[in-house]
């Protein structure tokens, strides 16, 4: 059986877990490497540059946060899917997680099964997006989708992954509301389970950076550009 092209980095400071991620990442005939702590991580991702990082939050040298923060400044892992794997379930972990930048958070204990089909779609949406060319324009708000850029009063703003592909969404059609359940399927998935307040801590970044009247709140339903 022939290897996938997909690269999967698996981040873990427990060998029990390691092993048993791997094992069942080679299954689905993933091409799999391991680290055991942040800084092995770093130095993993530099020389392989995977497709997905499956990131522990909690280890030690460097935790999960700051080792996404710092792949996240580095060009080459701009497009990587990013994984937040952890014991804990607090609500300010999570969102320290979408802060630097993660696209998805996986609580323990692992059931292995879901947590391949909630790969396999992250990766399939990732397919799906390599297709999307072209630049989106609207107002003061311009989108390089081939290099993932925004210029806002010709000004370069930094957007991470899933914030890029919400303001993105959102932009294509100005004016429209986008339903909570559009942009959770648009954006992560329908097969994929991420926290309530997700798309709210999301918003809430491009708010910061395009300013408050950017994103118009539609109680109850969901969200829409607001062309300025």
């Amino acid at each position: 059986m022939s290897k996938s092209k997909y690269k999967i980095l698996l981040v873990d400071d427990e060998p029990d877990i390691l092993e048993f991620l791997k094992y069942n990442f080679e299954k689905e005939n993933y091409e799999v490497s391991t680290a055991k702590n942040g800084l092995k991580a770093l130095e993993k991702a530099k020389k392989n540059v995977p497709d997905l990082i499956l990131l522990d939050v909690m280890m030690p040298n460097l935790d999960g946060v700051e080792v996404c923060r710092l792949l996240r400044e580095m060009p080459q892992f701009s497009d990587t899917i990013i994984v937040f794997l952890t014991a804990r379930s607090e609500d300010y972990s999570e969102i320290a997680g979408f802060d630097v930048g993660a696209d998805d958070y996986v609580t323990k204990p692992i059931r292995p099964r879901a947590l391949l089909a909630r790969i396999k779609s992250l990766l399939k949406r990732k397919k799906k997006e390599k297709e999307v060319k072209g630049n989106f324009q609207v107002g003061a708000i311009v989108i390089d989708v081939d290099r993932r850029l925004v210029l806002y009063a010709d000004e370069e703003i930094v957007f991470p992954k899933k914030e890029f592909e919400l303001l993105l969404l959102l932009v294509s059609r100005p004016g429209k509301v986008f339903s909570r359940e559009e942009i959770f399927n648009e954006i992560w998935g329908n097969d994929v389970v991420v926290g309530e307040r997700t798309i709210d801590v999301h918003i809430r970044k491009i708010r910061r950076k395009l300013g408050d009247d950017s994103i118009k709140t539609n109680k109850g339903f969901g969200y829409s550009f607001v062309v300025k």
